[in-house]
C-alpha cells in the first residue's frame, strides 16, 4: 500500500486521468450531447457555468481505449461539474455506456469521484442509482471484469452503487471517501465527523478497499489485474510456451511414501522457516494481485486473497498465511468471509479458484464463536462444493480441524509431501483418546494424516515431493509446486465444466466408502 499523501490528494480531471491510464492516443469518446432539459433558471444558470468550467456537458464521461494494448471501456467522474453529482442525464450515459461495454464483451474501468446524487433533481435523481447498480450487475454476470478507482472526494449514492461493486477496488492516496458527506453530518448533528474515517487509508485498513494507488500506478495494477480476470478466453496461448512438470514433481501414480512418520510429517509443517503461500507467490506465480478483506470492513491477516497466474493459467488464490496466524491471533472467523469473497469472485469471472492450506487451526475464543465461526465454516463448505468455477486445493502444511476443512474441497487436491490433514492438532485428538498429549505421534499416525495416507485413501490426488524439506530448498520446492499448479490449472480450465462439477459431487458424496 502506498504511504498517505501530505494533505489533499492532486486532483486530476476526468480526461487527465484518461490521458495518464490508456495508450496514446487510442480514445473513442461514446458520449452524444445531452438534449436540452427544462429546468428552472436557477439550475439553468448551474449547468451553464458548469459546462463553461470544465468544457464538458455533463458529469460523466464514457468511452473506450487500450491499455497496453487491450481494448477497454471507460466511464469516469468529473468533479468540476457540480461535484461530480448524478443526475437523469448523468446517469442515462453511465448506463449506456455500461451496456454497450457489456455487449462489446469489454473489460469496464470505473473511476467515480462525486459528492453524490444531485440535489438539483431530486428523489429521480437518487433513484437512478438502482439502474446504475443493475447495469453493472448485469456486466459483472456475463463474467465481465469491473475495476473500480475511487477518488477524492466519492460520497452518498455513488460509493453506494457503481463505487463499491468492482471486482478489484483501489482508490488514490488521501482521498476523502465515504458515505454520509462531512459537512451533511456537521449540519445534521452539530459537531464534525471523526477525524480519519473517512480517508482511502483507512478503508484499506479496515478491509473495504484493496489498496490505495498513486495516479502514476493505476495502469500498471489495472493491466496486471486484467492479464488475470480477462484471462479466462486467451488461456489456451498463455500457457503454450509455460515450463511443464518433470516426471521429478510428482504425479498421480506416484506412491510419496518415503518412510517419514506421521509425526515426522507434522514436526516438519511447523517449521518457523518452512515457505507458505507468500513465497509461493513470489516465486512461481506471475501478475499477482494483491486483494485486501472482505470488502464489508473486515479484514484477517490469517488469509491472502490475489489475483495470479500459474504456468500462464489465471486463478484467484486463497491462501492461508502461516505468517499471519499464531496461538494470540489464529485464524478468525473474517478469514473465512475473506475468502468466501474470492470463492464469488472466481464465480463471476469463471475464474479457477486455488486454496492453499496452512493453518493450525482457527480459532477457538469468544470472539470467534459470537464472530459466527462454525458458521463460515459451513458456508465456505456450501460455497467450495457448489462453486462451478474450476477448484484446486492444496495441503501446503499444517490442515488443522475445521480452519484446513473450509478450504478442502476441490476438484483436484493436492498436498505438499510434508502437508497434513486432520480433524485436530495431534496433541487435541490424543488429549481426547488418551487424556494426555504424549500420544500425539500415535494419534497422527493412526488418523491417517499424512499426505501419503490421504493419497492413498483417495482423498489426494498427487503429492508434490520435498528433497527432504521444503524449509531446505525453498526455492526449489515452490517452483516445482507452481510447475505442478500450472498444469492443473490447465488441465481443469480444459475440462467440461458440468462433467467436472458432477465428478467433484460424486468424490465427496462416496469419499471413504
Amino acid at each position: 500500500m502506498s504511504a498517505p499523501a501530505a494533505g489533499k490528494p492532486k486532483r486530476l480531471d476526468a480526461r487527465s486521468l484518461r490521458d495518464l491510464v490508456l495508450d496514446a492516443g487510442s480514445w473513442k469518446t461514446w458520449d452524444s450531447p445531452v438534449p436540452p432539459r427544462e429546468v428552472d433558471d436557477d439550475y439553468a444558470a448551474e449547468l451553464a457555468a458548469a459546462a463553461a468550467k470544465t468544457r464538458q456537458d455533463e458529469s460523466i464521461i464514457t468511452g473506450e481505449g487500450t491499455l497496453r494494448g487491450r481494448r477497454v471501456a471507460v466511464v469516469a467522474g468529473e468533479f468540476g461539474f457540480l461535484a461530480g453529482s448524478i443526475g437523469v442525464a448523468a446517469a442515462e450515459r453511465l448506463i449506456a455506456a455500461v451496456e454497450r461495454a457489456t455487449e462489446e464483451g469489454l473489460p469496464l474501468l470505473a473511476a467515480p469521484v462525486s459528492g453524490g446524487t444531485r440535489m438539483q433533481e431530486g428523489t429521480v435523481a437518487f433513484l437512478q442509482m438502482i439502474g446504475i447498480t443493475a447495469a453493472v450487475a448485469r456486466h459483472k454476470e456475463a463474467g465481465l471484469p469491473y475495476l473500480v478507482y475511487l477518488r477524492h472526494p466519492t460520497f452518498g449514492g455513488v460509493l453506494a452503487s457503481w463505487g463499491s461493486t468492482g471486482h478489484v477496488t483501489i482508490a488514490e492516496p488521501g482521498a476523502s471517501i465515504g458515505f454520509l458527506g462531512p459537512r451533511v453530518y456537521e449540519s445534521l448533528y452539530g459537531e464534525p465527523f471523526p477525524p480519519g474515517v473517512q480517508t482511502a487509508e483507512n478503508l484499506a485498513d479496515h478491509g473495504l478497499i484493496d489498496a490505495v494507488v498513486p495516479h502514476e500506478e493505476v495502469a500498471e495494477v489495472a493491466d496486471r489485474a486484467l492479464r488475470v480476470l480477462a484471462a479466462r478466453a486467451t488461456w489456451h496461448r498463455d500457457v503454450a510456451g509455460a515450463e511443464r512438470p518433470t516426471a521429478e514433481d510428482g504425479t498421480d501414480t506416484d506412491d510419496p511414501e518415503d518412510g517419514r512418520s506421521a509425526w515426522d510429517v507434522v514436526t516438519a509443517s511447523r517449521r518457523e522457516d518452512r515457505p507458505g503461500v507468500r513465497r509461493l507467490l513470489r516465486t512461481a506465480a506471475t501478475d499477482v494481485v494483491g486483494l485486501s478483506g472482505t470488502g464489508a470492513g473486515e479484514k484477517d491477516p490469517g488469509l491472502l486473497l490475489a489475483l495470479a497466474r500459474f504456468g500462464g493459467a489465471p486463478c484467484v488464490v486463497l491462501g492461508q498465511d502461516r505468517r499471519g496466524q499464531s496461538l494470540t491471533a489464529p485464524l478468525g472467523p473474517a478469514a473465512l468471509r475473506e475468502a468466501r469473497r474470492g470463492m464469488h469472485l472466481a464465480a463471476e469471472l469463471r475464474l479457477p479458484l486455488v486454496t492453499l492450506i496452512d493453518t493450525p487451526g482457527a480459532a477457538l475464543s469468544r470472539e470467534a464463536e459470537e464472530g459466527g465461526m462454525a458458521g463460515e465454516i459451513a458456508r465456505c463448505l456450501q460455497d467450495l462444493v457448489m462453486l462451478k468455477a474450476p477448484t484446486l486445493a492444496v495441503l501446503l502444511g499444517q490442515g488443522t480441524g475445521g480452519g484446513a476443512l473450509a478450504l478442502a474441497p476441490a476438484d483436484r487436491v493436492l498436498a505438499a509431501a510434508n502437508g497434513w490433514l486432520g480433524p485436530l492438532p495431534p496433541e487435541g485428538a490424543s488429549a481426547i483418546v488418551h487424556r494426555t498429549t504424549d500420544r500425539a505421534g500415535d494419534m497422527a499416525a493412526a488418523q491417517g494424516v499424512r499426505a501419503t495416507d490421504l493419497w492413498r485413501a483417495g482423498i489426494v490426488d498427487r503429492v508434490v515431493p520435498e528433497r527432504p524439506d521444503a524449509a531446505d530448498e525453498p526455492i526449489e520446492f515452490c517452483r516445482r509446486l507452481g510447475r505442478v499448479l500450472g498444469e492443473e490449472l490447465a488441465g481443469l480450465l480444459g475440462r467440461d465444466d458440468g462433467e467436472r462439477f458432477r465428478r467433484r459431487l460424486h468424490r465427496y458424496r462416496h469419499l471413504g466408502r
